[in-house]
């Protein structure tokens, strides 16, 4: 079953000035994705704001990136909701298109009781889209803390179309054991941005994250130096890495990274509540203490087929 391999960019979906999708936006996003040397997205999941846009909404994002891509980055739609029905619709909705994958999340007001409950909830989800690969989206931001290892063993079972798992958290023996399951069938692709050299140290071949959207050239210069054993050198361009991190977690990941997209001349506005929006100051904190972490001075300049090997 083909992987996903390299930096896949989860990215941020667009509203204008009155909160209203901006679909035209998603184009420029494709744009700057594709020449920054990303493989993939991974849209309407957290970052994306998923289950803050209606059905409707969510559709034509959808819909809008299968255009915007051109055929030049595979696409994986998150269509996980807090009610079935929605989740259902979604998939089926995604079923049509021409995308990469489907994936969804635990529900996380009533949530699944055990792995078994998890495992019955994403096959009934996961048949409502047959042709496409399907991706339990494994996130701390849930609660829904299963043993992983357990959920594919169980799910190889009643899932045919089951991929793998976007692996959204730190538990390194977690994802560990998740990538030997079934002898390595399963795609595991890395959740955790900040953590990207502790992912390809225990055998990331590709990795899903919301930094990527404007920062993934620094990242593609951390993979060739990890590849070409050079430590020094991903140690220093690390420091970066934390220091673009650091806005993100004062002011709030959603908030501060579609701020950071301004570096780039792209406007996504601001997130939908109850994700407080930024000030004007804050804003302005926000792209000088990202200009100083100096990842605009990266260039994309390594093909991700070069690094990431399956």
């Amino acid at each position: 079953m083909q992987k996903l391999t390299g930096l896949i960019s989860a990215p941020h979906t667009p509203f204008n000035r009155d909160g209203e999708v901006n679909l035209p936006v998603i184009d420029s996003i494709a744009e700057l994705l594709i020449r920054q040397g990303v493989k993939g997205v991974y849209i309407c999941g957290t970052t994306g704001e998923g289950l803050n846009c209606s059905v409707a909404e969510r559709k034509a994002v959808a819909e809008r990136w299968v255009l915007a891509a051109q055929g030049k980055l595979s696409i994986t739609v998150h269509t996980g909701a807090l009610s079935i029905v929605d989740t259902l619709e979604l998939t089926r909705h995604a079923e049509t298109l021409d995308i990469f994958a489907t994936s969804i999340i635990a529900p996380c007001f009533f949530k699944p009781s055990s792995v078994d409950c998890l495992v019955n909830y994403c096959a009934t989800i996961a048949a409502e889209a047959p042709t496409k690969r399907f991706y339990y989206y494994h996130s701390g931001m849930t609660g829904v803390m299963f043993d992983m290892e357990q959920f594919l063993i169980k799910a190889d079972k009643v899932i045919p179309n089951l991929a793998g798992i976007k692996f959204n958290h730190v538990d390194l023996y977690e994802y560990q054991r998740c990538t030997r399951v079934c002898d390595g069938k399963f795609d595991i692709p890395f959740g955790v941005d900040e953590f990207l050299p502790a992912g390809l140290a225990v055998g990331a071949i590709g990795a899903v994250g919301s930094t990527y959207n404007y920062a993934a050239p620094l990242y593609l210069d951390i993979i060739a130096a990890f590849n070409n054993g050079d430590q020094q050198t991903v140690w220093a361009l690390m420091d970066k890495v934390i220091a673009l991190i650091r806005p993100l977690v004062q002011y709030g990941g959603v908030a501060a990274g579609k701020a950071a997209m301004l570096l780039h001349g792209i406007d996504v506005g601001d997130p939908r509540l109850p994700i407080r929006a930024l000030s004007n100051e804050e804003k302005t904190d926000v792209l000088a203490k990202m200009t100083a972490a100096g990842f605009m001075q990266h260039t994309f300049s390594v093909s991700n087929d070069d690094l990431f090997v399956d």
